[in-house]
């Protein structure tokens, strides 16, 4: 699988899966680390093809706890190394830019930092604690329809950040880096379209089967 597709390896410390794994078979991999094999195996599924098509019809198809502890720490790998790393690379080719150039790779940066920010807050504080608290039994006003509803796509603003690099930014300014954090930002954008796949495909369907089954 990682060799058809070694993107997964950014997915392996998310489940809490080390490298060293030996040739142990997905299987083996994921009892050893108290993963669900099913869901690693949807999760890998979506980001060869978003197109895969993964069935939730009850609530114990999936695993809530490796589902959640799986998009908990997608949230800390784009926090906490993603963005951090474009930050880095970014900085450098602003103050390169001028201000023409690099007040607009500024403002997009920072306007899709903190819609993602607030896009993971919201899940942290209030969608993953209503699902454990679904599955408890306990009752709340809140319903995730409503998170599909605010489930927006806000990934326009790093295609436009990849424009002004690929495209508008003179040529001779940092070249070698643009091209690679073009590349990173890229990368970032189909992670990003993926994990939302995941949301809109496995927990969406899953967290409505939980609100059909009750009572």
């Amino acid at each position: 699988m990682i060799a058809d597709n070694p993107k997964l390896l950014q997915l392996l410390p998310r489940f809490g899966i080390q490298l060293g794994f030996g040739d142990r078979s997905v299987a083996e991999v994921c009892q050893q680390d108290k993963v669900s094999t099913r869901l690693f195996l949807a999760v890998c599924s979506l980001h060869f093809d978003p197109n895969t098509p993964v069935r939730i019809e009850a609530p114990n198809d999936v695993d809530l706890t490796s589902l959640l502890s799986y998009l908990s720490a997608s949230h800390r790998a784009y926090l906490d190394e993603r963005f951090p790393h474009i930050e880095e690379h970014l900085s450098r080719i602003i103050k390169a830019a001028g201000p023409k150039y690099g007040n607009m790779l500024d403002h997009f940066y920072n306007e899709y930092k903190r819609e993602m920010v607030k896009h993971f807050k919201y899940e942290e504080e209030v969608v993953f604690p209503y699902i454990t608290a679904l599955r408890k039994g306990e009752k709340t006003d809140y319903s995730i329809d409503q998170f599909r509803h605010n489930h927006s796509n806000i990934e326009d603003a790093l295609e436009d950040m990849t424009n002004i690099l690929i495209k508008y930014l003179p040529g001779n300014i940092l070249p070698s880096e643009r091209v690679c954090i073009a590349t990173d930002i890229i990368e970032l954008s189909a992670d990003l379209s993926s994990h939302s796949l995941i949301e809109e495909h496995i927990l969406i369907p899953f967290v409505e089967s939980l609100e059909n089954a009750k009572p």
